[in-house]
């Protein structure tokens, strides 16, 4: 079992990163994985100009690498990848890609899903998204902490 855990303010290509992970765990019966990117439209139906995350750097970092390891724990997975981007990102940017190899599919989707729901709600991001109205921070929505809750 390993964990490939980033934190990065850098573009990343997520078909290539999926295509690598994949690459590493022959034996694994599935391979889940999501990706989270910059959506154009905004929640108040405005279109999102920009959207930015800022972090406490002693935090998240070691946050992450402590989520993915529960998640190893949890589920028996071959391999996981965790990454998530921080600063300045536009529409279409990717900003988290979470993925799982199992023996099984369940375990994959089960696990991605976990880290998923906790990085939602239990982050160490702040975020922000600029509109026509200019910039106004996001908060988690209730919904986050009820996904987070099914664990």
């Amino acid at each position: 079992m390993t964990a490939d855990v980033r934190l990065t303010d850098a573009a990343f290509d997520p078909a290539a990163l999926l295509a690598a992970f994949t690459g590493q765990f022959g034996g694994a019966g599935g391979v889940v994985s999501f990706l989270g990117q910059v959506r154009d439209g905004g929640s108040d139906g405005d279109g999102v100009e920009a959207l930015e995350l800022r972090h406490y750097a002693p935090l998240t970092l070691p946050g992450m690498e402590a989520l993915a390891a529960t998640a190893l724990t949890r589920w028996r997975l071959e391999g996981l990848l965790v990454i998530h981007r921080h600063g300045v990102m536009l529409p279409g940017d990717p900003i988290v890609m979470v993925a799982a190899a199992a023996r099984h599919r369940r375990e994959a989707f089960a696990a991605t899903d976990f880290v998923m729901d906790h990085l939602k709600s239990d982050s160490w991001f702040w975020k922000r998204e600029k509109t026509a109205a200019g910039w106004r921070w996001i908060e988690p929505r209730t919904q986050d902490f009820a996904d987070r809750a099914r664990w």
